[in-house]
């Protein structure tokens, strides 16, 4: 059951930008009614985060019981501050690659310090009113980038999916698949069995039974099986003792000045990978119930989020897509039920903590397959590659570097690229042209003058920019000392920078020197603007090109 569609939202003002959608519901009138919807639909989500924190977690390398104490905690605030009705935080698969590196390269400390820090960047972020800019990441950049994190997530659960042991498992891609295969003869059948198992009963209950909770009825099964035939796999109580019944005490992290320096890097990774994550999903919100979020507010609660996550040992939070899109499907009606979800998981730690003993790892691994398998956008790469060489390289280049390189790296180089083609694209769309043939007796426009002798009329279209700065000059170059009179014909220039606009003044200034009148016609307000800030002396403005020609017939000199 989805929400009603309500009439679209006027845009916030500067004071209420940053008010949470939980007043604004308040607001209206919240009833027994919406709290029942809410309420379903917060167990409903809840259902399907409990084995995905606890996978996300493990395949991160930390704790289980962290991966719930962030959904929690971080899911809990996000609802409860942030500028989306529906949206739904928690450990992200998108965060597997960078928690695993910080782990592994400061330790767990070091991983709660970086959370801390990315925390108040978000905030600082919203504040500074940036949310409206990582909605300029191409989408060539985020499709890659997340295909490139689902072969990561894929590659890191290979040793559990066959119950493999392996003293070290290398992080990097091509360093892990030597030693996963050298480590291959002695890989579990049980283990393997029970991957395949829970993989299967996901998708197939996903297709027969889709409002099933796939997943954690998967994980139940495979963990009933594990408990009853004593199966010799590894599980959450033999790798990790079980998790703890409730959260631990809450306590700043280490704020020692080298830590901070060191996890640096890492908390710029986890803030710039978190709000576009974080916005991407609110947009598949505002899609699927016609409503409007608003990002900097959203970017302040996802920071405090991550604040308060690392407060009791969590790690990254941000918005997440899939659970996000659950809670819509389940008919949520506010914040409420994200809020919700948390106080349903808190309460699985309390009272349910001594069976999570028994869930075998590789079902967890079955988990995140499949995770991996629907990050990966199919549909969106199959048009981006026949959209041309350009999306697809952008593509290629942005899923590459995040499998052999780094996150970061990627979407940096990616974006760069991106830019690069846009630029090339645009200044193919700039040209000059002769817009009327000199001493046309009879103008193909029956309302337009006929060019005199003399006088050459040229039209100017598009972006007048530093990409198509050259071409045009050179065609300026050639046209402007055959004549005792040139027009140009601005009304089709969409736009020009002070490249365009230095092109154009050392145009006048040639003509001045030739004895050349030169006529700018039709400019745009904006355009207008930008080349008189340049001084554009001898040049005349004229509304219309007819109107240049009557000023030429008049004997008037420019200006």
């Amino acid at each position: 059951m989805t929400p009603n569609v309500p009439p679209p939202t006027a845009r916030p003002g500067r004071a209420d930008a940053f008010m949470p959608k939980l007043v604004l519901v308040l607001r209206e009138g919240y009833g027994l009614h919406a709290l029942r919807a809410d309420a379903v639909a917060g167990l409903t989500v809840a259902v399907v985060a409990l084995p995905l924190s606890m996978a996300i977690a493990i395949a991160s390398g930390v704790s289980p019981a962290q991966g719930l104490a962030t959904a929690i905690v971080g899911g809990f605030l996000v609802s409860a501050l942030g500028g989306s009705r529906h949206q739904i935080g928690g450990p992200a698969g998108a965060f597997i690659v960078l928690v695993a590196a910080t782990v592994a390269q400061h330790g767990v400390a070091g991983l709660v310090l970086a959370t801390f820090l990315s925390g108040l960047m978000l905030i600082v972020a919203g504040w500074l009113r940036l949310g409206n800019l990582v909605k300029f990441i191409p989408f060539p950049v985020t499709v890659g980038f997340t295909a490139g994190i689902a072969v990561i997530i894929a590659a890191s659960q290979i040793s559990e999916l066959f119950g493999l042991t392996l003293l070290h498992e290398p992080g990097p891609l091509l360093e892990k698949l030597p030693a996963l295969w050298a480590a291959l003869p002695g890989f579990s059948p049980a283990a393997l069995g029970l991957a395949v198992g829970t993989v299967v009963t996901i998708l197939a209950l996903r297709r027969v039974r889709p409002n099933w909770p796939g997943m954690l009825i998967a994980v139940v099964g495979a963990s009933a099986l594990t408990a009853v035939l004593a199966l010799p796999v590894a599980t959450i109580g033999t790798r990790f003792g079980g998790i703890p019944a409730g959260l631990p005490a809450p306590q700043l992290p280490d704020l020692s000045w080298p830590l901070v320096v060191a996890v640096l890097p890492a908390a710029l990774s986890f803030t710039l990978l978190g709000a576009i994550e974080s916005l991407l999903s609110a947009v598949v919100a505002d899609g699927m119930t016609g409503r409007r979020h608003r990002s900097n507010a959203e970017l302040v609660a996802q920071g405090v989020a991550n604040v308060g996550a690392s407060l009791f040992g969590g790690f990254c939070v941000t918005g997440t897509i899939a659970r996000t899109a659950t809670n819509v499907r389940a008919g949520a009606h506010s914040p409420v039920a994200g809020m919700l979800h948390s106080l349903f998981l808190l309460a699985f730690m309390v009272l349910a903590a001594p069976l999570a003993t028994y869930i075998p790892l590789a079902a967890l691994a079955g988990v995140l397959a499949v995770v991996a398998w629907n990050m990966v956008e199919k549909p969106a790469i199959a048009v981006l590659l026949r959209s041309g060489w350009g999306e697809a390289a952008v593509l290629a280049v942005t899923f590459v570097l995040t499998i052999f390189r780094d996150l970061t790296q990627a979407i940096l180089a990616g974006f760069l690229l991106a830019c690069v083609l846009f630029v090339l694209r645009i200044s193919r769309t700039t040209a000059i042209s002769a817009e009327r043939p000199p001493q046309s007796a009879t103008p193909s426009d029956s309302t337009a003058r006929a060019t005199p002798p003399g006088v050459a009329i040229h039209q100017i279209s598009g972006a007048l920019f530093f990409g198509a700065a050259a071409s045009v000059g050179a065609t300026l170059d050639q046209i402007g000392a055959r004549h005792r009179v040139l027009i140009l014909d601005l009304a089709a220039m969409t736009l020009i920078d002070t490249t365009g606009a230095n092109l154009l003044e050392r145009l006048a200034a040639r003509a001045r020197a030739q004895g050349t009148a030169l006529y700018l016609a039709g400019a745009l307000p904006e355009v207008r603007r930008l080349l008189d800030l340049h001084h554009l002396h001898g040049v005349t403005h004229t509304p219309t090109v007819d109107a240049a020609l009557l000023a030429c017939e008049a004997g008037h000199p420019p200006a």
